[in-house]
């Protein structure tokens, strides 16, 4: 009977001291490794790409924002805040410091066929919007120079970024909006145009986010 209880309590510190040392290793040890290493080396990364403005982290380079004017009493859907440069048709996304009103909610993919017809409506307004938008005085945008991100969302709906076409054509428009000159604007965009990742990996890019603080700092200087 005593060998009995002896053994039992053997096991049973056995069993104790495996699993402190395991929630040692697993839960203490492990983690601060991997986090000592992700802040050494991916501190950006493993901060959330925290993109700053004055100071203070406007949002992140990985997420996309709107740029929407206030809703008026009785709209459903906001009009576009045309002084800043659009990004792509967004699915569950408010504004951000620059656009006071930001606000992540959800993300998601239309789920809808290329020929339904509520996509193709869509598609279609948005177009319409793009090329009424930024047709301004001495430059009309043509409905072929519209490029497929101008008028379709992402599969999150949280792309954080347009292809260099879709920015180029909002230049006038902008420039316009701002009081700044076409050249100044353009140099913007060229200035915040990603190319390829490794030269073949990807498309050319344009943050959103970033390319609109750059703006906010040139305007003010003007």
């Amino acid at each position: 009977m005593n060998n009995s209880v002896t053994n039992t309590v053997r096991l049973l510190w056995a069993g104790l001291r495996a699993l402190l040392v395991l929630t040692l290793v697993t839960g203490v040890v492990y983690p601060l490794v991997v986090t000592g290493i992700a802040q050494g080396l991916f501190s950006d990364q493993a901060n959330g790409s925290e993109i700053k403005s004055d100071g203070k982290v406007v949002g992140s380079s990985l997420i996309g924002q709107a740029y929407n004017l206030p809703l008026k009493k009785g709209q459903e859907t906001p009009e576009p805040d045309l002084k800043w440069f659009q990004g792509r048709p967004q699915n569950g996304l408010g504004s951000n410091s620059v656009n006071t009103q930001y606000k992540l909610i959800l993300s998601g993919a239309t789920n809808r066929s290329a020929d339904n017809k509520d996509l193709i409506d869509w598609v279609t307004a948005a177009k319409a919007a793009v090329v009424k938008d930024n047709s301004v005085n001495g430059y009309t945008v043509k409905p072929s120079e519209v490029p497929a991100d101008a008028v379709t969302s992402s599969g999150s709906g949280l792309d954080p970024d347009i292809s260099p076409q879709y920015a180029d054509i909002q230049v006038h428009r902008i420039a316009e909006k701002n009081g700044l000159s076409v050249a100044q604007v353009q140099k913007l965009v060229d200035d915040h145009t990603e190319r390829r990742t490794l030269g073949f990996i990807g498309e050319p890019r344009v943050n959103v986010l970033e390319l609109n603080i750059a703006l906010k700092e040139l305007a003010a200087k003007s």
